[in-house]
């Protein structure tokens, strides 16, 4: 029996594999032409012909459609025939890169079962009769240029296996879909499904769906309909939507026979869901760009069949458990960008199938894996380790990748020196390794790295020689980032590097003997290189004038020097050209209108700014927008002819010899950010014209000669101002309380001015000086530039300090040396996070706010040469951070605080107070407070003893007076006296006999 039956199976094998085969042979599929000898109706040749007659074909795709009596429409390119009842039919059409409108001539094509029009342009809606060619079981119209609205007729179509709509159309329901039963695979990305509330239940009818697209769709959703989603699904896209809640994310993971799973860039928020046995199919899951904010659990090591997991870009925390060894079949592992912490656990390194693993910018720390095993090694090309607080050095096994292409391991605390065998690499093409604690050489078997292009050793501790040795196979090498080492470049005079380098940055590089001469090698990569960086390098001389063509140039801190006339334009959208710290000189250079950066400060150029503002193409559109110039010899008034400078966010003109007043055209700014004009002649008021420079965060008009007040349109206007530095000039006036309004504002400096009346009690409105800063979520304010910092100037503590990096941690207020007058107002003292504080130099009076204790950020405190009176509060205590006070010259009294802080203060602090006691101090208190002085004792007890002598002489006149009066009146009044002596004798009488009958009593009782 089981013989016969084998013989019947074979049997009906090969006759399903000779109809494939007749099959197969009768189809003809001519996309790109070819010999064809059925004929195609006639019917379907003319719907074809119209079809074309309606479009536009700029690439003659259509070229071989034309009536020509001897050419079926089954040899025309795009179409595919099929022998249908003895005869040709079209069966397939696929046009792309057509233009124009679609005709409904395509209705006549009565068994076209594949219709695919994608990637043209049609620029009409969908057209409604395509729903009328019923025999469709492929329709796909994305990037077709339709727009507008689905029709629903495609819901006639109940033959569609496979529907593809994307980008620029939307829908009103989606209910139509309803009517496709048998539809398998549908792609809708892109496609505005917002009014589409019921597409839960709708894709839950369509029993045969085994893949859903339906990425950036706009899309919400509705949990209460998640449990009838079908569990046909095999693939499900639902990335870039809006989805939030996390009954989606569990409810999906239910889906038993899910494989592919893309939940990427929504705002789901709370942990991974715990992973069933209904997932255990899935081979790739994208989670990334989320709010998922969990640890990984330990459920979801169970899936053994992952592949691809994608999990970047979340708040995910807590450790990698060391179950990951579970996933055998990982190929890409990605879980960069999270808050992931503790080690690497070991068994990532026996990870046998793994070709990516991404944990760059999470929190790991300890050494990198152990023992890699070694299939790890063969199988691994890309590891990206980077930004995280990875230690200890690297072993030699990190040359013994057998298929490594890229290698990031950097901003890490990594040390020791590079492994020597890292030349064994020699698939790799990146090489990162920037901003660790790498010593030693560079080991010269970097030059055997034949197909590396992207080479970063920035910012380590690396030392020695670099030689032509360590560049001889590097051909392919494009990037080579190496500024902040110690190495010592040395190549003969003639070298020719075998690469054609695009970027290049060296600074802080020693160019050994030749450095007084500028590289003659740099000159053979003038064709392709757009950025080259030689800061710090102690290179010499004048400038070849091909380097001023180069897009990004970093030429700053050396000693180079010659006129620059021009500065020429490059290819390059943008130019940035920085050259500060050199010996430049003469008249600035002319620059192209694509220069976005220019620094050329600390130099000695010379003369006037008016040829380099102003004599400018009259129709060129100029780009500049960092203008650093401080530190040259730069004379005569800042011209009017700021027009052409829109573009401009930071300009820089301080330590000059400028004039004259401010231009009126400076208010054509309106994206600067930073105006810094200090030390130099300038005069004349603030001009109102700046209160169109909305943006400004930062001004610094120091030490010039600006007089009149502070505008009250500077607190209405530039409310985005931080920074505000106007010290050392003629200001006077009041204060005007619309300061008030830059509540941003977290360095306030108007001291050596004349500012006159009282500090506005508004103060508490600085909201930047009482609120917390975190540094990693502050704008550090590089304005676009790599090679430039936002920095301000800070008088504090007796001593002038530059702040950069820390910039937006610092705080103060500065308005010493004015005639301002008044009490402290309490209200300052709310400013708990201000770090310096100077009111010296004023006249102000009354006492020290008792409040001062609250503000325990402050570093320094001078309330010096004022006409302040009372105790000083006892709140000083508190007030941990203060390591400055100067109370000097006021008229405080009675003992001063007593706390560890106060101990290391000078006596010269607390001088000129003539009634302060106690340490640092050498005079001594008295128990009431004050200052134990022997003169000071004797002259208080004449004083008191003299107010006591009074008073008993005046007490006694006063009853002698008194007394006198009466005696008089009884003398001088009959009845008076008469009526006194009556009633002195009926007083006597009844005491008499209340005390005798009380003594009878008392002395009956004793008896």
């Amino acid at each position: 029996m089981w013989p016969n039956n084998k013989l019947l199976f074979f049997v009906v094998i090969l006759f399903i594999i000779y109809c494939f085969k007749l099959s197969y042979c009768t189809t003809i599929r001519n996309i790109s032409g070819g010999n064809i000898n059925l004929v195609c109706p006639e019917i379907e040749k003319q719907a074809l012909l119209s079809f074309k007659e309606s479009l536009e074909d700029p690439f003659n795709i259509l070229s071989t459609w034309n009536i020509s009596a001897n050419v079926t429409c089954c040899n025309w390119k795009g179409v595919v025939c099929t022998n249908i009842t003895g005869g040709g039919h079209v069966q397939e059409l696929r046009l792309q890169g057509l233009r124009g409108k679609t005709n409904p001539s395509l209705v006549n094509l009565k068994h076209l079962r594949y219709l695919d029009l994608s990637q043209n342009e049609f620029v009409e809606r969908v057209p409604s009769f395509i729903g009328s060619i019923t025999s469709l079981e492929y329709l796909d119209l994305s990037n077709a240029g339709f727009i507008g609205i689905i029709p629903d007729s495609i819901g006639n179509l109940s033959n569609l296996r496979t529907l593809r709509f994307e980008n620029g159309l939307y829908v009103e329901n989606l209910d139509w879909l309803s009517g496709l039963s048998q539809l398998e695979h549908l792609n809708m990305n892109s496609v505005d499904l917002s009014s589409a509330s019921s597409w839960q239940q709708v894709i839950s009818t369509l029993p045969s769906l085994v893949e859903l697209h339906f990425s950036s769709c706009n899309l919400d959703f509705n949990s209460a309909h998640m449990n009838n989603m079908t569990t046909s699904l095999v693939v499900l896209d639902l990335s870039h939507n809006i989805f939030r809640s996390f009954d989606i994310l569990k409810r999906t993971f239910q889906l038993s026979n899910l494989g592919f799973l893309d939940l990427s860039d929504n705002l789901f928020e709370g942990p991974i869901p715990t992973v069933t046995n209904h997932t255990t199919k899935l081979q790739y899951i994208d989670l990334s760009s989320n709010l998922l904010n969990s640890t990984i659990p330990d459920s979801f090591y169970s899936l053994k069949h992952l592949e691809y997991v994608y999990m970047n870009n979340n708040n995910l925390q807590g450790p990698i458990s060391f179950e990951i060894a579970n996933l055998t079949s990982l190929a890409v592992l990605d879980l960069s960008s999270n808050q992931l912490s503790e080690n690497i656990p070991g068994g990532v390194a026996h990870l046998c199938n793994i070709q990516n693993l991404d944990l760059s910018q999470n929190n790991l720390e300890g050494e990198i894996f152990g023992n890699m095993s070694d299939c790890f090694l063969a199988s691994l090309e890309s590891l990206d380790l980077s930004e995280n607080q990875l230690s200890g050095n690297l072993t030699a096994q990190f040359g013994e990748f057998k298929s490594l292409k890229t290698l990031s391991l950097g901003s890490n605390n990594l040390s020791g020196e590079i492994p020597t065998n890292i030349g064994k690499l020699s698939f790799l093409e990146t090489l990162n390794l920037t901003d660790n604690n790498l010593s030693g050489n560079l080991p010269e078997s970097v030059g055997q790295l034949f197909n590396l292009e992207y080479l970063d050793i920035e910012d380590n501790k690396l030392e020695g020689v670099v030689s032509e040795i360590h560049f001889a196979d590097l051909t392919k090498l494009k990037y080579l980032y190496a500024s902040g080492n110690h190495l010592t470049l040395k190549v003969s005079t003639n070298w020719i590097p075998p690469f054609k380098l695009q970027i290049l940055t060296l600074g802080s590089w020693n160019f050994g003997e030749g450095a007084q001469f500028f590289p003659a090698w740099l000159e053979t990569q003038k064709r392709h290189i757009g950025m080259l960086s030689l800061s710090n390098t102690g290179i010499s001389g004048n400038v070849p004038a091909w380097i001023w063509k180069i897009g990004h140039l970093n030429l700053s801190h050396n000693h180079l020097h010659g006129n620059i006339l021009v500065i020429s334009e490059h290819a390059a959208l943008y130019q940035c050209i920085y050259l500060s710290s050199n010996r430049f000189s003469g008249p600035l250079p002319q620059i192209p209108p694509n220069a976005f950066d220019l620094d050329l400060s600390d130099n000695s150029f010379s003369g006037e700014l008016s040829h380099f503002l102003c004599n400018v193409t009259t129709n060129a559109t100029y780009s500049l927008q960092l203008l650093h110039l401080q530190g040259n010899k730069l004379s005569g008034e800042i011209p009017d002819c700021w027009t052409k400078w829109s573009s401009l966010t930071y300009l820089n003109l301080g330590n000059n010899a400028l004039s004259g007043r401010l231009p009126e055209s400076i208010g054509f700014l309106t994206r600067l950010r930073s105006l810094n004009l200090y030390n130099n002649k300038i005069s004349g008021r603030i001009p109102f014209s700046m209160s169109f420079c909305t943006d400004l965060v930062k001004i610094d008009l120091g030490d010039n000669d600006i007089d009149g007040g502070i505008p009250t349109w500077m607190g209405t206007s530039l409310t985005n101002l931080w920074i505000l530095i106007l010290r050392a000039n003629r200001l006077s006036g009041n204060i005007s309380s619309e300061i008030c309004q830059l509540n941003s504002l977290q360095i306030l400096d108007l001291s050596d001015n004349n500012f006159s009346g009282i500090v506005p009690r508004c103060v508490h409105n600085f909201t930047a000086m009482a609120t917390k800063i975190i540094l990693s979520g502050y704008s550090n304010r590089s304005y676009n530039s790599t090679n430039f910092r936002e920095s301000a100037t800070v008088s504090t503590k007796g001593t002038e300090y530059q702040y950069d990096t820390t910039l937006a941690l610092v705080t103060n207020i500065d308005l010493s040396n004015n005639n301002l007058s008044g009490g402290i107002p309490e209200e300052l003292t709310s400013l708990v996070e201000l770090k310096f504080l100077n009111l010296s130099g004023n006249s102000f009076t009354g006492l020290i706010p008792q409040s001062i204790g609250d503000m325990k950020q402050l570093e320094s405190l001078d309330l010096s040469r004022n006409s302040l009176s009372g105790e000083m509060p006892n709140s000083f205590r508190v007030m941990s951070f203060l390591n400055y006070l100067n109370v000097s010259y006021n008229h405080l009294r009675g003992k001063i605080p007593e706390s560890t802080q106060f101990m290391g203060f000078k006596a010269s602090s607390f001088s000129g107070n003539d009634d302060l006691c106690g340490p640092p101090l050498t005079s001594n208190c008295t128990s009431s407070g004050g200052p134990l002085k022997k003169e000071d004792n004797h002259e208080s007890g004449d004083k008191s003893s003299s107010k006591i002598e009074w008073l008993y002489v005046f007490v006694s006149l006063g009853y002698a007076v008194g007394l006198s009066v009466f005696c008089t009146t009884l003398v001088l009044k009959k009845s008076w006296r008469e009526a006194y002596y009556e009633f002195v004798e009926e007083m006597w009488n009844k005491f008499y006999v209340y005390f005798y009958i009380k003594w009878r009593k008392l002395t009956k009782t004793s008896v």
